[in-house]
């Protein structure tokens, strides 16, 4: 029976309500797209190429899912989130360091999520390593890794120019003289993002002094940096490694970037950097040879000058992720957050592969394969006797982030005496507390 003109625009109006009604699915309908904001630029090599990894899987088994990254290097990226901030526009997914100077802020604008913590009691996550990541009880994050500041070293250039890697801070004084005389940079170091600087300065405090927690007294206002012996004593050995030459030339305008280049392309005889650098074991962009001989030891301790041992680490509970409270697709992007978390996703891989020691519990994926840098790593954290916690730089308010960063780049540059240094920390450490 044929319908006449009349019943088929009936027919045609009905399914048309149907349809904005939300009765019957529109084509592409289920279709989402997630837009995911990092700081890993790289996805060839380290965490970055974990994270893609894991992306690229999450989509061929969703294939109703769309994510779209957005990677920038460490600055690059605070910046940009500054201005997703501003308008309230964040991405669905976010990277986040688990600090008081950059999540605070955030947990407490209601820019993040709230999490299920019974979601992730399954997840093998190390004691306190969310704390950074919640407040007042609540969950607004997730770490990806365990962080600690090392001494990256290439053992060639060691061999060759018979230099003894260095076990005390005297070893390292000979070591960093030694390769200066060769014409070799001592260490890599990415001075002009600044955070470097301070957490090597912490190190020196804790070095000089034996105490992990003098820092934290100094931004608590009880103690002050400029009536203090040892904060003094660390300045003044952070001015004596600038002025023998410990740095590259120029390393005040070098980015993460330029400093992990130099040390890759063997121009460098060491590099100050986090443990998350595990993956240059691995990292094809660089030479066969760079990667064969590339090992990590402790920042050494000092002995007869300070109390401080190598055992006394600089680390923390640092990277992670959240997901926007105003994402149109919240939902999702946390299905896609727990994925990612998910222990044998990112734990299992990230050991595995040997790319970053993950904040959960991995020792259910040791395989017995693992590189120099895992088993180096693996046995500075077995013998640690201290770890610091959040670098004092991070520890404040977004505001004493800022100061503390540029007075020690200042300090660094020699713009400041190590005095004029430490009274630049007590007024911004003050500023902070008010």
């Amino acid at each position: 029976m044929r319908l006449s003109r009349r019943a088929v625009c009936l027919l045609l109006a009905v399914a048309l309500l149907l349809v904005v009604g939300g009765i019957l699915p529109v084509i592409g309908a289920n279709k989402i797209t997630i837009k995911f904001f990092s700081n890993l630029p790289d996805r060839t090599a380290g965490q970055g190429r974990l994270e893609q990894l894991l992306i690229d899987n999450y989509m061929k088994a969703n294939p109703h899912v769309q994510i779209e990254v957005e990677a920038l290097q460490d600055e690059p990226y605070k910046q940009k989130f500054r201005v997703y901030t501003a308008g309230n526009q964040l991405p669905d997914i976010f990277m986040v360091w688990g600090q008081p100077a950059f999540f605070d802020p955030i947990m407490k604008g209601g820019y993040a999520a709230e999490l299920n913590w019974d979601d992730y009691k399954d997840y093998g996550f190390f004691d306190g390593a969310l704390d950074g990541f919640s407040m007042n009880g609540k969950l607004y994050g997730l770490a990806r890794n365990t962080d600690l500041m090392v001494l990256y070293y290439n053992e060639r250039l060691f061999k060759e120019h018979g230099v003894k890697v260095p076990t005390t801070y005297d070893e390292l004084i000979e070591a960093i003289r030694a390769f200066r005389k060769a014409g070799i940079a001592p260490i890599a170091h990415n001075g002009r993002d600044c955070w470097a600087l301070n957490i090597l300065y912490q190190d020196l405090v804790t070095k000089v002094s034996g105490d992990p927690t003098l820092m934290y007294q100094a931004l608590a206002g009880k103690v002050k940096f400029a009536e203090n012996k040892h904060f003094l004593a660390a300045a003044e050995e952070l001015k004596k490694l600038i002025d023998l030459g410990a740095f590259q030339d120029s390393f005040i305008a070098a980015d993460y970037g330029a400093a992990r280049n130099l040390f890759g392309q063997e121009l460098a005889a060491m590099y100050y950097m986090g443990s998350w650098e595990t993956g240059l074991a691995n990292d094809e962009n660089f030479s066969a040879s760079f990667r064969n001989n590339v090992s990590v030891t402790a920042f050494p301790g000092m002995t007869g000058t300070g109390k401080g041992k190598s055992t006394d680490l600089m680390g923390w509970f640092g990277g992670g992720y959240a997901v926007s409270a105003k994402s149109p697709v919240k939902a999702e992007a946390i299905k896609l957050l727990n994925y990612i978390m998910a222990p044998e996703n990112w734990a299992k891989n990230a050991w595995q592969l040997g790319l970053v020691i993950p904040g959960q519990r991995y020792d259910q994926f040791l395989t017995g394969k693992e590189n120099r840098l895992q088993l180096q790593l693996s046995e500075i954290i077995n013998k640690a006797t201290s770890f610091s916690g959040t670098p004092w730089n991070d520890a404040a308010t977004p505001g004493f982030k800022v100061d503390s960063e540029t007075i020690i780049q200042e300090f660094a540059a020699g713009m400041r005496s190590p005095q004029d240094f430490l009274r630049a920390c007590d007024q911004a450490a003050q500023k902070a507390r008010q």
